[in-house]
């Protein structure tokens, strides 16, 4: 391995984990969907998404399971664009094929390959843990040391105050066809002082019935689809308005509704899942950490006014789509 590796991340979260670790300067390529911190935006995109713009929800569910049902891949890879970069490392993952690229993607780009091939680092997290095993991993990979910096991250999480009141809290994944949030955001609910309901840590999020939601009734209600900024997931939330009984959900009577950005934070296991436990106690406790910026408090005359398409991002389209199939 070379003493300044040169890295390609196919994954927004191994982007941002290699930038915490002080490897942005040695970063010469991403995926598509690769854009914190800004600077990446200057490196070329080697990925592409099949899945159109502008889709609701439930045509991109379709859209993805046919795609995936087909066995073929919901991206496309600049092979030759790869190849011309000559990385020594690239980040990818295997937790999900509809998420990102994930190694059979790159199987034509690497099947050519002249000279030394690159390491190929693939991340699969399930828990906070593991997302603290994927810093570990990359720096072992790229000769970097992660402890001071999950570290830093770790205190930042426990300096979250634990209050006496811990609300139930139903975080939705995606809108239509309903999943709650899995894998680490039951522990980000437990951290931020609400009780996860419907999910458990670690396992995958999944597809439910309304009904089981209107039987837990939640008393705090967090959309944060996957791939889905605030003002897109605005769009989306009259659907959930539309469903029986929406209106008894105690969340909803005591208007502790809130839509959160899953493109920039809760789907993304990296550094910023801090700021995601952060905004998730200032929704779940009151409070304006990361307000305005990655999260809002809902209202239909919300959705009304502030739905837009500018800058939705929607290639990915839910976490955990092609687990369900």
């Amino acid at each position: 391995m070379a003493a300044t590796p040169r890295i390609v991340s196919l994954l927004p979260s191994a982007t941002e984990i290699a930038v915490a670790l002080g490897l942005g300067e040695v970063l010469v390529g991403r995926s598509h969907e690769c854009d914190w911190p800004p600077e990446v935006a200057q490196l070329p995109a080697l990925t592409a998404t099949k899945i159109p713009k502008g889709m609701r929800s439930i045509k991109i569910d379709y859209t993805v399971k046919s795609i995936i049902e087909s066995g073929l891949s919901a991206y496309t890879v600049d092979a030759e664009r790869l190849r011309a970069l000559r990385p020594d490392v690239i980040l990818t993952q295997t937790q999900c094929a509809v998420c990102a690229v994930t190694p059979r993607d790159l199987e034509e780009a690497l099947a050519d390959w002249t000279g030394t091939r690159p390491l190929l680092l693939s991340l699969a997290p399930d828990t906070l843990a593991d997302v603290w095993g994927d810093f570990a991993r990359v720096a072992e990979a790229t000769g970097r040391d992660a402890a001071p910096v999950v570290a830093a991250l770790q205190a930042r999480l426990a300096a979250i105050p634990q209050l006496a009141e811990r609300p139930g809290v139903a975080a939705v994944e995606w809108i239509e066809p309903l999943m709650i949030a899995g894998n680490w955001i039951p522990e980000l609910v437990e951290i931020a002082g609400g009780e996860p309901l419907l999910a458990s840590a670690g396992q995958h999020s999944d597809f439910i019935k309304w009904e089981e939601v209107r039987a837990a009734d939640p008393e705090v209600i967090v959309a944060m689809p996957c791939g889905f900024q605030v003002s897109r997931t605005l769009e989306e939330m009259p659907l959930l308005d539309a469903l029986p009984g929406w209106s008894d959900i105690r969340a909803v009577r005591d208007g502790r509704v809130f839509v959160a950005d899953g493109h920039h934070l809760y789907n993304r296991p990296g550094p910023r899942l801090v700021e995601s436990a952060e905004a998730l106690h200032a929704m779940i406790h009151g409070g304006d950490a990361h307000a305005g910026r990655y999260w809002t408090r809902y209202s239909a005359s919300a959705a009304r006014t502030g739905a837009s398409h500018s800058g939705a991002q929607i290639s990915r389209s839910g976490s955990s789509v092609s687990r369900a199939l």
